[in-house]
């Protein structure tokens, strides 16, 4: 049973926010009339993949969606969905600051942090209204199939940008990491110094076996292990800082010495290095270029969690609307000091030198560098881990739209996680850059689930009895809808833009 695949359609009766839903098999429906007194109203029950609703023998208890539902703690539950959205755009926000500038960055990722949470409160009092916990059933009720289709779509969308970035680490690290760990500086074309090989390798024997889980609570060790990893990486891009000195003529020098790093000193991937002589070891508090169209698709991907919230609203024990909207900001909080703190310190540590990943900027520096190199193996490992948990709510999609009153398969099961697998691979292995998956996906699915869905699904679910059009709430929903138009129109248009006048390094190589 996947936790996060399981929802409720109350038939026409709303509970309070907060309140357990009142839910029964389909299987039980003899039993139905025996309880329709204690029952706020008759409750339908969609039976998508995995949905076995468990029966209780104690009256006075309601029935669970599963052995999941409402065991986890809250301080759990902070854990998993910090780790939600904590992802591999934590590697380009160094390079988004030297973009835009300190005071900038730190206003544009302030702003995109409130948004988020306040989308995620959208999200919340929608699901209380109508007592479903499924971002793709909230969009049937708001809109039939089409909004179930759009939401399940840009879910797949954003999920599968997510994983590619992940394996695409993967792709470009894993080589550099073999050939310091075996101190190799002329590599002669073995296999396992190419990514492409290992890649399908690590999705073939980690990211696999972990995806056909039946349940996405086994995945919580896992989980926390990727978070703990990336931790890591924080502490020591911090620590760093006050060890590379500045000026930096060692790039130059290393460029020419470490044979097999020469690809990625002289990569034209990061910002434009300055001549020797300039000022470029003082940080800028704003700086605009055409690069500074990507910071805000950048920021907005690295926040998105929007698909997993409702799933740890259903595991969290004892839960409230109050709660889990408290679970939601302290995730956002954590996760937006160790953003500003990542990109701070790396900013700070390059400037205008830092590349669009992080970890490359070091490798110029010193590829053989022990901490370095634990780091390589830490952010590795973390992405690595976190592509398993990203894939299972593309798999609910994906039932949702194809298999919607199905019940659990294991052959289906197999074959959604194979096919997606071979797909994000294909993706990885033929996809000019980083940037330009992290640009256009942030482009247009992160508007649309962090700003327009919940809006809307908001404005159409709420009742007007409770919340009249005209109402502030309700106006303040439409411009927040307003916003993530303009900015997935803008933001599109200046990725375009870029790309046509040849000056984007999504066009050249990583």
């Amino acid at each position: 049973m996947e936790p996060a695949e399981l929802n409720a359609i109350p038939n026409g009766k709303g509970h309070e926010a907060g309140e357990e839903t009142t839910a029964t098999a389909i299987k039980s429906q003899s039993e139905d009339a025996a309880h329709t007194d204690r029952t706020a109203g008759n409750v339908e029950a969609n039976l998508v993949e995995s949905s076995e609703f468990l029966s209780n023998a104690d009256d006075k208890k309601t029935p669970r969606f599963t052995d999941f539902e409402g065991k986890t703690s809250f301080g759990m539950s902070v854990f998993n969905l910090g780790n939600a959205i904590m992802g591999s755009g934590i590697l380009g926000l160094a390079y988004a600051m030297a973009n835009t500038g300190i005071v900038l960055f730190v206003i544009l990722l302030t702003v995109v942090a409130g948004l988020s949470a306040y989308s995620i409160h959208l999200l919340l009092k929608s699901s209380g209204v109508v007592g479903i916990r499924a971002y793709e059933q909230l969009g049937y009720r708001a809109f039939g199939t089409p909004g179930k289709m759009a939401a399940g779509i840009a879910i797949t969308l954003q999920n599968i940008g997510a994983m590619s970035s992940y394996l695409y680490i993967v792709k470009y690290e894993f080589p550099l990491v073999i050939q310091a760990f075996l101190k190799v500086d002329n590599p002669s074309g073995e296999w396992y110094f190419n990514g492409n090989y290992l890649v399908v390798i690590v999705s073939c024997t980690v990211i696999l076996p972990l995806a056909l889980m039946k349940q996405l609570g086994y995945l919580g060790y896992t989980s926390g292990f990727s978070l703990s990893c990336m931790v890591f990486f924080l502490i020591s891009v911090i620590y760093k800082k006050f060890q590379v000195k500045c000026p930096f003529e060692d790039f130059s020098h290393n460029r020419t010495v470490l044979g097999f790093n020469t690809s990625v000193a002289a990569d034209p991937g990061g910002v434009e290095i300055t001549p020797e002589g300039d000022p470029a070891c003082t940080p800028r508090l704003f700086n605009l270029n055409s690069q500074t169209a990507y910071t805000v698709p950048i920021l907005a991907f690295a926040f998105v969690c929007h698909p997993e919230v409702l799933p740890i609203y259903t595991e969290l024990r004892n839960p409230t609307k109050t709660k889990m909207q408290h679970v939601s900001n302290i995730s956002i909080g954590v996760m937006y000091v160790m953003y500003l703190l990542a990109a701070l310190f790396g900013y700070l540590t390059f400037i205008d030198k830092v590349e669009a990943e992080l970890l490359h900027t070091y490798s110029r520096i010193d590829p053989y560098d022990t901490l370095i190199l634990c780091v390589r193996l830490a952010v590795l490992t973390a992405v690595t881990l976190t592509v398993p948990i990203v894939l299972f709510p593309v798999r609910r999609a994906i039932q949702q739209l194809f298999f919607p009153n199905k019940t659990f398969w294991w052959p289906r099961h197999i074959a959604i996680a194979v096919t997606l697998l071979t797909l994000i691979n294909l993706l990885v292995i033929f996809a000019p850059n980083i940037l330009g998956i992290f640009g256009v996906i942030g482009a247009t699915s992160a508007p649309c689930l962090i700003f327009i869905f919940p809006a809307v699904f908001y404005i159409r679910i709420v009742p007007k009895e409770e919340e009249p059009m005209r109402s502030t709430p309700k106006i303040i929903a439409v411009c927040f809808a307003l916003i993530g138009v303009l900015f997935m129109i803008m933001s599109l248009s200046f990725i375009i833009i870029d790309w046509t006048s040849g000056s984007s390094k999504a066009s050249s190589g990583h």
